[in-house]
């Protein structure tokens, strides 16, 4: 499952792990595409990498903090730190290339 985090709760849903974080935004028709990718890899990858989903509208300051000038971008974080970042919408073997080289 992708769960939904916020600029409150980004620290501590990101900091333990491998973690991919989808900025995108209800409005943006690319996100709209990456979505199912990213559920089906939540479900094959449950137990080996967390994914969760920040909208950028409602959570500027996360965003801002990383740069984040296009959505959808996805923050790929291994125990806290950023190891990866991918601009615009990525297919599920392109992600799970990424996935291989961090687990």
């Amino acid at each position: 499952m992708v769960a939904e985090i916020t600029d409150n709760t980004f620290e501590q849903e990101t900091n333990e792990g491998l973690v991919l974080v989808d900025f995108w935004a209800p409005w943006c028709g690319p996100c709209r595409m990456q979505t199912p990718i990213l559920e089906g890899l939540a479900n094959d990858y449950e137990d080996q990498v967390k994914i969760v989903k920040m909208n950028v509208d409602d959570n500027p300051a996360t965003a801002q903090a990383f740069g984040i000038m296009s959505i959808p971008t996805l923050l790929l974080k291994k125990d806290g730190q950023v190891v990866d970042t991918l601009v615009g919408v990525h297919q599920k073997a392109q992600l799970e290339q990424v996935f291989s080289q961090y687990l």
